[in-house]
Parts: structure tokens; sequence; C-alpha cells
């Protein structure tokens, strides 16, 4: 595990000191009045920045619309700790405010919350998401004497079954969701509409991947996942324009249709910003079919 960040500029080695200072001090609030051994006992054990940001390949284009997210793995010592609404929902706010107000970041920080015990778990059957973060991630935090165990390389073979399951299982009923919502548009019903285009995203971008990285994290996050699948493969930026106010805010209205649309009375999406997320999905479904049938056949090759 690597811990330099020379190839960082100064000001994001101090954006990245100030995340690793705020996840210690909510996470110790989320804790310390704890009775229950897992939170008496609780640790960070590592914080590891990985994907773009830790390769050197970040992008800051704020004027385009794109920049690339802080990427962040949290190793805890208990099962219980990775509960993001109960543990971590308050530093995600927190991170958020520094990004959107006090402006002390500059891009958005993306959490994913395991045990050693998983991630070792992971590396030891293969998983290439893990095995990446452990050969290019950058410890920023790491407690003595909890090492990651020798990763695991997966048979081709075994790989292909595993993407090839993954494939077939999320793949199609992406196309499903979609005929949902346009037949609540065609009901008059924007809003159920909204949230099958959700769900039809959400499913795109778990499919993506599970099928190249055989992981997929528990999240309904639309711009966490989006980031995730943007950085697997650069073709999927395309997607989502991002330049202009019309195309950031038919994205915001689909990554709140999660709960919005479903319980909010002041939820509301036009014919003209249903129509764009429509073509956007539909344009996500083609690249993520694309990407995946391209890995499986990579993975074919091997055998």
């Amino acid at each position: 595990m690597k811990t330099g960040l020379e190839h960082l500029p100064p000001t994001k080695r101090r954006e990245l000191e100030l995340v690793v200072e705020i996840l210690f001090a909510e996470f110790q609030d989320a804790t310390v009045l704890g009775t229950q051994a897992h939170k008496r006992l609780g640790r960070i054990l590592k914080i590891i920045l990985y994907g773009s940001r830790a390769r050197g390949e970040g992008v800051d284009d704020p004027i385009g619309g794109y920049v690339s997210d802080i990427d962040l793995l949290v190793v805890v010592n208990h099962e219980r700790l990775t509960d993001m609404v109960e543990y971590w929902a308050k530093a995600e706010d927190r991170l958020m405010r520094e990004l959107t107000i006090s402006h002390k970041l500059t891009a958005p920080v993306s959490l994913i919350v395991h045990t050693l015990g998983d991630v070792n778990g992971q590396l030891q059957r293969g998983r290439p998401f893990f095995m990446d973060i452990v050969r290019d991630g950058i410890a920023l935090y790491e407690a003595p004497g909890h090492p990651f165990v020798q990763p695991e390389p997966l048979a081709p073979a075994e790989a292909l079954k595993e993407a090839t399951g993954f494939f077939d299982e999320w793949f199609p009923s992406t196309a499903y969701a979609i005929q949902r919502a346009r037949n609540s548009i065609a009901d008059g019903q924007p809003k159920y509409a909204a949230f099958d285009y959700h769900q039809a995203t959400e499913r795109l971008c778990h499919c993506v991947l599970l099928v190249l990285t055989l992981y997929a994290p528990k999240s309904h996050k639309l711009n966490f996942l989006r980031s995730q699948i943007e950085q697997l493969d650069a073709r999927l930026v395309a997607a989502w324009p991002r330049g202009t106010k019309f195309e950031q805010r038919c994205f915001e209205l689909l990554r709140r249709a999660y709960v919005d649309a479903r319980y909010s009375p002041h939820y509301k999406i036009t014919g003209e910003e249903l129509a764009w997320l429509d073509e956007r999905v539909a344009a996500l479904q083609a690249l993520v079919k694309m990407v995946c049938e391209e890995r499986l056949d990579e993975l074919r090759a091997q055998i």
C-alpha cells in the first residue's frame, strides 16, 4: 500500500488532510456515547484514497461540469460500523457543506465503508475492485497491526462465469424499468416515470460495476454511482452531459427521484425534462451494453 501524495498539488493534499480530520471527528461523535461493545471499541483502521485521484488522473473542470470525486475506502473493525446512515451520514453531510458552502473542498467526497475481514475476504476471492485498491490506492491513515492479505487472482473462467451471471441478471431488468417509465409518461404520471428512470439508471450502474469489477457498493446515490462507473470507462461520461444548467437540473431531478418522486408533494418534473432523461438513460443503456460485452469478450479470450 502506497502512502505518498507527491503527485498531488499542495492544495489537494490539504483537502485530503481536512477530509481525514472530518471523518475521525464525526466517527468519534457517532460512537463516543455508545455503551455497546462495537461502539465503545469501534475503530477506524484505514482510510485509503483510490480511483482517479490516487492514480493522479483526477479531472477538475468546473466549467464543463466534470470534477472527479475523492474516492475513499474506510476500513473499520466491526460490521455494524459500516452502516452508512447511523455512522457516516453526518460525515457525508459535513463534507458536502465544506464543498458547497465553505468551499474548503473543491471535489465531492465518496465513501465506501467495509470491515478489514470483508476486504481481506474480497481479496482472497480475487475481486478486481479491491485488488486495484491495494495495488493503486494510497493510505491516508493506517493503524499498525492490521494488514491486508495477499490478493489471490481469480481464474478467467471463474471471472467470466460470475461476470456473465451479473450481466444476465442486471441488464435485462433495465429495459423493463425504462418501459415502465414510458408507460407512466403516457398515463400522465410524471413522478412514477422519474422514479423508474432512477431505477433504470441505478441498475445500469450496478450492472457495469459488477461485470467489470465483480463488486458494487450498496448505494442508491446516483451521483456516487455515476462517478464510480465513469472512472471505470471514460466513454460512459458521454451518457450524462453536464455543461448546461438544464442538464444539471435534469440529473438532479433524477437523483432526487428515488425518495422525492415517491414521497414529496413538492417534487415536480416537466415533460421536457422527462424527455431528456429518457434520451440519456437510453444512451447509458447502449454504452453499458457495449462496455460489458467488451469485458465479457476479453474474459473469454483469456480462457
